[in-house]
């Protein structure tokens, strides 16, 4: 072998060592990540982007269900482990002591343009009273209804209209249902803060004068009756509710895409599974909530991607964050995944033309943002209230029970009141 041939060899192996360190020294993080429909795609291939542009950091990106980031993280919380980030939805403020304050790691420039952006829910995701930076919200999202269309058409029966009752929606669903032949009229997701949104309608009040938990009071309960009854008389799908114990959240969203149902409550965020889903198999509307005596309030909120404050690299964790909260990346975020942006210079341009050629998807959004107009007081509060997560726990956990014929009504409620108590009592030790 020639001189210049090993030269030229040793020159590939020295490279190859170097491109083994660089491997070896850069810093590896770790985001725990739930996906409501294609978003978890679109967060890998901008985390491609972004180990492209930072080659000392690699992003791992750990897909999980929601349930896990809302039964299993807190533990690792509590015991000062967990990712070094992580997407949370219904422990966004319940669990805010665990997240880390960006504010030390970002310049006074990045810091302007997080607060301006971003600060109007920073109180949703940190402690009552806090200044932190903890992350932002990937996408606002507002509890809401779907219905089925093209069976609503096919069974001859009108779609209520924009002031329709919840009872109104419940008897023409059941006409759909009975003429179609379906297995059930109806189908709400297992969730506290599903129901949130309709308890509100209904009067509810969460929140004693003082910031503290209020007794479950008769509005919730009216609401919570209704649900029982229906899952009694056959007219909602049941197994959503009683299949699981708990908190476990489970969403219907299969029974609608398999137009077993003609009316689904869930939310905005399911909009791009919809689509993606069902394709031309029928046509499905975003309808709004359905109105109680004190409004037609869905409830508001969103995932917040926040830095955990037990890391070992704040600094690169911060680095990562920022770029990921810039607003061309955001704003293409929220095109492709067709979520509405919680960014409030986007919002302020006017929006996005959402990049979808489904033609069911821009209305379906539009009635969304329409929709958030309609939201009551409490719906609005609870999204910062610290509380909030424990009193949704404590009303699936019982409604469940009382659906399956374990207890009764008057005994949730005692039972609500006393979880509620307990849960509070030991967060606050």
């Amino acid at each position: 072998m020639t001189e210049t041939k090993l030269t030229c060899v040793a020159a590939m192996a020295l490279a190859g060592l170097g491109t083994a360190a660089s491997a070896q020294d850069a810093t590896e993080l770790r985001m725990m990540w739930y996906s409501d429909g294609i978003e978890g795609e679109i967060m890998a291939d901008l985390l491609e982007r972004f180990e492209a542009e930072h080659p000392g950091i690699d992003v791992v990106l750990d897909n999980v269900a929601y349930q896990v980031t809302q039964e299993q993280l807190p533990i690792q919380l509590a015991s000062g482990q967990g990712p070094d980030i992580a997407r949370v939805a219904s422990n966004l403020k319940s669990d805010s002591e665990h997240w880390l304050d960006l504010r030390p790691y970002l310049s006074d420039e990045e810091t302007a343009y997080w607060e301006e952006n971003f600060g109007a829910r920073f109180d949703w995701m940190r402690p009552d009273g806090s200044d932190a930076i903890p992350g932002f919200l990937t996408q606002l999202t507002l509890t809401g209804g779907f219905a089925n269309a093209t069976l609503f058409e096919q069974a001859g029966v009108e779609l209520p209209g924009p002031d329709a009752t919840w009872d109104d929606w419940i008897e023409a669903s059941r006409a759909v249902a009975e003429d179609q032949g379906l297995p059930a009229a109806f189908a709400i997701d297992r969730s506290g803060h599903r129901i949130s949104g309709p308890n509100a309608s209904f009067g509810a009040d969460y929140i004693a004068e003082d910031g503290s938990p209020a007794p479950v009071d008769a509005a919730t309960l009216e609401f919570a009756g209704r649900l029982v009854s229906w899952a009694e008389d056959g007219t909602m799908l049941p197994d959503t509710w009683v299949s699981a114990a708990g908190t476990t959240y489970r969403d219907a969203r299969e029974s609608f895409v398999n137009a077993q149902v003609p009316f689904w409550y869930s939310g905005s965020w399911q909009v791009a599974f919809l689509s993606e889903s069902i394709g031309d198999a029928f046509d499905w509307v975003a309808v709004g909530s359905p109105c109680g005596p004190e409004g037609c309030s869905g409830l508001a909120g969103g995932a917040g991607l926040v830095a955990v404050k037990y890391t070992d690299h704040p600094e690169e964790v911060a680095t990562l964050m920022d770029w990921l909260a810039g607003e061309e990346i955001v704003r293409e975020f929220s095109k492709r995944t067709l979520f509405l942006p919680a960014h409030a210079g986007i919002v302020e341009a006017g929006g996005l033309d959402f990049a979808s050629e489904d033609p069911l998807v821009p209305p379906a959004l539009d009635r969304f943002v329409e929709a958030s107009g309609e939201t009551l007081p409490l719906a609005d509060a609870l999204p910062a209230w610290e509380w909030a997560g424990i009193y949704y726990g404590a009303l699936v956990a019982r409604i469940s029970q009382v659906m399956a014929d374990e207890i009764s009504m008057e005994q949730a409620r005692e039972l609500m009141d006393r979880d509620i108590a307990d849960a509070v009592e030991n967060a606050s030790q």
